[in-house]
C-alpha cells in the first residue's frame, strides 16, 4: 500500500504538494514517472535514499513524455537544487548531494527556492 505525504514549504508557510507518494523501495525508484501520460497537479513522487549523494539522486527522463519539476533536498529537508526536467533527456544531477528529491508538475518550481526549508506530513 502506498504512503502519501503532504509537502510544506516552511520558509514560505505554504503547502506545495498535497499528495506526494513516498517512494523508498527499488521498484518505485526504478519506475518513477516513466510511461505515464501525465501527472495530476496535486500529486508527485518523493524519492527517499539512505544517505546524501549526487549519484544516487541523479535522474534520467528516458520514457518520460512530459516535463517535470524536480526539487532536491538534503538530509535536513533543505532545498539544495531545483530544475525543470525535460522529456527524453539522459541525465539531471543535483548541484549538491541530496537525500530526497521530489518529482512533480513544473509549477512546484515556483513554490521553492534554493535554501528553503521543507517538511513532510
Amino acid at each position: 500500500m502506498a504512503t502519501f505525504k503532504k509537502v510544506y514549504n516552511v520558509t514560505r508557510d505554504e503547502l506545495i504538494l498535497p499528495g506526494g507518494k513516498w517512494c523508498s523501495n527499488p521498484w518505485c525508484h526504478f519506475k518513477g514517472v516513466m510511461f505515464r501520460g501525465s501527472l495530476p497537479d496535486d500529486e508527485g513522487l518523493i524519492f527517499v535514499y539512505g544517505r546524501e549523494s549526487k549519484m544516487n539522486t541523479s535522474i534520467h527522463m528516458l520514457f518520460v513524455f512530459f516535463a517535470i519539476g524536480v526539487v532536491w533536498l538534503n538530509k535536513d529537508l533543505q532545498v539544495v537544487d531545483a530544475k525543470l526536467a525535460k522529456p527524453w533527456r539522459p541525465s539531471y544531477v543535483p548541484a549538491r548531494a541530496a537525500r530526497y528529491f521530489i518529482e512533480a508538475n513544473p509549477a512546484i518550481l515556483d513554490k521553492v527556492a534554493i535554501g528553503d526549508q521543507l517538511r513532510f506530513d
